[in-house]
Order: C-alpha cells, then sequence, then structure tokens
C-alpha cells in the first residue's frame, strides 16, 4: 500500500504514533487502588481479593490505600484532584456517588469530576442482630420494635450506607421507628455488635458471613431478590413478610477526570480479568459477593438509574449528613 506523502510526513515525526504508543499504556510506578473505608469491611475486602492478580497483570505494584470518612466522600474528593495518568484508580459505590451528594456538599460532581469505568461487584445487605436479642426472625424483630418505637438501635456503616438506606427503606414498608447509630466503616461496626454494645447490624453481607457461621451473631434477612448463595438458610426480607422489599448493595471503579481513554480501557480490562479468575470468584463468592464487571458506560447509566431510585427514599426518610 502507498501512503501519501502528507502521511508518511506524519508518521515520521511521531504524530500518527500516539494512539498506537496510548493504547498499550502501563503503570510506571505503583497503582494506588483508593476505598473510602478502614480495613475489616467489604469494600476493603474486595479491594485486597482483587490486588494481587492486579499487580501480576499490571506489571506493577497496586497498593490498598484507605482513606476512610464521610460515607467514601473523601476519598472520591482526593481522587477528584489525583493526577489522570492511571496510578490512581478509587472504589466508588453508593454512598458516595448517589446518597452524600444529595445529603451534603461534597465538593465533586459524582458525574462530571469522575471517569467511571466499571461495575466490579454487587452485594446483598444483610440485617444481624447479637444474639442477645430476643427476635429470631424478621417478624419477631418488626413485632420487637414496634414494642418499643425509636428504642431499638441499629448500626450502620455510616450517614447515607447502603445499610442505612436498606433500613430506611424497611421502616417505611414495615411501620417501625429504629434508632440511627453510624460507625466509620463496616469493620468497627460488627466489632461492637458482636460485643453486644449494638443489638442489631444492617451490614454488607461480606461482613456478617464468617460472625454468622460462628454464631457470634443472629442472620433475620438479606434485602436481596433471593437468597445468598453464602448463607442460603437466611431468608429474603421479602419472603419473611415485607413482600417487594428490595435492596442491592455495589462497588465500581472510577478515575480521576480527564482520565485518557486508553489508559480507562486498560483499567477496565485488567480490573474485569481479576474478577473473572476462578479463584477470585471463589473468594467472592464464600462472602456473599457476585463479580458484576460492566463497560465505563453501563455503569455511567446504572448510576443514573441508583439516583433516580434512592434520591426519593433518602428525601421521604430525611437523611441528613451529621
Amino acid at each position: 500500500m502507498k501512503f501519501p506523502h502528507r502521511v508518511i510526513a506524519l508518521l515520521a515525526t511521531g504524530l500518527l504514533a500516539a494512539p498506537a504508543l496510548a493504547a498499550e499504556w502501563g503503570p510506571t510506578k505503583p497503582v494506588r487502588f483508593i476505598v473510602g473505608f478502614p480495613p475489616g469491611g467489604a469494600t476493603d475486602l474486595v479491594a485486597r481479593i482483587l490486588q494481587p492478580k492486579l499487580a501480576a497483570s499490571l506489571g506493577n505494584q497496586v497498593i490498598v490505600d484507605n482513606r476512610p470518612g464521610a460515607n467514601g466522600v473523601i476519598s472520591m474528593q482526593i481522587l477528584s484532584r489525583a493526577e489522570p495518568d492511571g496510578h490512581s484508580v478509587g472504589m466508588s459505590h453508593i454512598g458516595s456517588l448517589v446518597v452524600s451528594p444529595a445529603i451534603q456538599k461534597t465538593g465533586y460532581d459524582p458525574m462530571k469530576d469522575f471517569v467511571h469505568l466499571g461495575m466490579l461487584v454487587t452485594l446483598q445487605n444483610i440485617l444481624i442482630t447479637h444474639p442477645s436479642v430476643p427476635a429470631k426472625n424478621i417478624g419477631e424483630f418488626i413485632a420487637y420494635a414496634k414494642s418499643q418505637p425509636g428504642k431499638v438501635n441499629y448500626a450502620t456503616s455510616g450517614i447515607g450506607s447502603p445499610g442505612h438506606l436498606a433500613v430506611a427503606l424497611l421502616e417505611g414498608m414495615a411501620g417501625i421507628t429504629l434508632n440511627h447509630v453510624p460507625y466509620k466503616g463496616g469493620g468497627p461496626a460488627i466489632t461492637d455488635l458482636i460485643a453486644g454494645h449494638v443489638p442489631a447490624f444492617m451490614a454488607v453481607i461480606s461482613t456478617a458471613v464468617p460472625h454468622v457461621q460462628s454464631g457470634k451473631a443472629r442472620a433475620l434477612g438479606v434485602t436481596g431478590a433471593k437468597r445468598a448463595e453464602a448463607l442460603p438458610g437466611v431468608p429474603t426480607i421479602a419472603e419473611a413478610g415485607v413482600k417487594g422489599y428490595q435492596a442491592i448493595n455495589w462497588y465500581g471503579l472510577s478515575a480521576p477526570p480527564k482520565t485518557p481513554s486508553a489508559i480507562s480501557a486498560r483499567l477496565n480490562r485488567d480490573f474485569a480479568a481479576a474478577l473473572a479468575a476462578p479463584d477470585v470468584i471463589k473468594q467472592l463468592k464464600d462472602r456473599g459477593i457476585d463479580a458484576s464487571p460492566s463497560s465505563g458506560s453501563d455503569y455511567q447509566k446504572f448510576i443514573r438509574s441508583e439516583q433516580d431510585r434512592w434520591i426519593p427514599v433518602i428525601k421521604h426518610a430525611k437523611i441528613e449528613a451529621s
């Protein structure tokens, strides 16, 4: 094939070589994976399960950087200011992209100030109690709550967290009022539940599974449309009597604004490959988590649909930042 003289000149100067070089992007230093909650919770667990696969495929170290606070807002603020060079990515979720922007000033626009690279996982919440609580199922818990309106404490991983939303929905549908005790993550909350300092916890299922299996916590119901494979004996809240109830949790991958498309594509591909690894799938499923990789455009559409679904619930429940 003969090329026009102008194309040959451009090739010689390297101007047409840029896309090819960009497509071969790879990290030149450790990649920082920013997680908005402390160690011990579900977001941290997912990040650390993926970490070794990502380090191998990217050819560089991947560091899980825990930046807890404000239901993931602090971590997303850090991500929004990071260099768009592929060396910083963050775990995004319903709290940081849907709830917090609806109830407080976050310092970022959830859709404009990030490049959303794709969905990572979906998972259920689960209502668990300390074994000393007299309620042994959802029906008994609802009756227990109705007997003392506003006096039964429940923990979540924070104001506006998926657990907080899940309970707000349950309160509205079951006609009960509980007292919210927000923590700075699932790790501290589960520690206090096991110690008996808080009687109930709407937890991300991965945080609860080992403690339910050991008998240190009692599972009353999961929040999805079907039972969780990790705890098949635990009914959904819907089948336990609150018909139509459903509240799913999710985590995705986001990057700083203006991250080039070639870098975004490489990161999406490597994360999707990590999520497809059989040992990763097993580790996730053992904790009630489903690998759910998607394209960046599909993830953006999903975020918008979650905003449409949950913002009315947030307003009705009068959820406010502390």
